[in-house]
């Protein structure tokens, strides 16, 4: 299950529950087995330029590898770009957790 967080400025116009699809549709192209993706957005109270700082984080997997990762940085930033309607300085990073990290439903 990755996680997809969003920290921008408050300058930045764009519908934060459109990307949110947009990154998970692309995980979800790469890596079919990912799950959900859970996704935060937290705008900045105040900054000194336009900017979206995107982070990813998924769990260790054998077959995320340096080639998948780029592969799939590209193509997260190149999804993220088609609902920016401005110019902005744009970060992205995708991490690992690794074996100690939980992630479990908690179903009633």
């Amino acid at each position: 299950m990755p996680h997809a967080d969003l920290k921008y400025s408050p300058d930045l116009s764009f519908d934060p529950q459109d990307m949110f699809t947009a990154i998970e549709q692309t995980i979800l192209a790469h890596d079919s087995g990912s799950g959900n993706c859970k996704c935060h957005s937290y705008p900045a109270e105040a900054s000194n330029h336009t900017h979206l700082l995107i982070g990813i984080s998924m769990l260790s997997k054998p077959h995320r590898d340096e080639a998948f990762t780029l592969s799939l940085r590209d193509a997260i930033a190149a999804a993220v770009k088609c609902h920016l309607k401005q110019s902005c300085y744009i970060s992205l990073a995708i991490t690992y957790s690794d074996a100690m990290y939980l992630t479990d439903p908690h179903n009633i």
